[in-house]
């Protein structure tokens, strides 16, 4: 992973929006066309409602014109390896391959790689999906 990843998944933590939880996250990935797409976690009022910072990133990714994820980095504030929860897992699985590397990072840089099999073994599959 290049230092561009760590730096843009480190700057989305500016902008989470999380007044309930406490727990700012920021994520970033870098797409098939070898830019990057960040986001971070944003809450609302009906919380749990809001949405994690991977799928914001998926997000920006799609509407940059991007469809495959090559490898996304995730940081939270207070927590020094934040794996994506479940059902991010499962998003980040619709657009990655079983071998993409989902980077685990604190504030220094990156701290523990898994593939995407290694932290969702038992992915739904389709044919859109890998």
């Amino acid at each position: 992973m290049s230092h561009d990843l760590f730096e843009a998944a480190r700057g989305a933590l500016a902008f989470a929006h999380a007044p309930y939880s406490g727990f700012p996250v920021g994520a970033a990935i870098r797409a098939e066309d070898g830019r990057i797409y960040a986001g971070a976690n944003i809450e609302n009022i009906s919380f749990p409602q809001g949405w994690c910072a991977e799928p914001t990133a998926i997000s920006q990714m799609i509407m940059g014109g991007a469809k495959r994820i090559v490898e996304i980095a995730v940081i939270a504030e207070k927590l020094p390896l934040c794996p994506p929860c479940g059902g991010c897992r499962q998003k980040i699985a619709e657009f990655a391959t079983a071998a993409t590397p989902v980077y685990l990072c604190d504030e220094t840089g990156v701290k523990k790689t898994f593939t995407m099999a290694e932290l969702l073994p038992c992915a739904f599959q389709t044919e859109l999906a890998r």
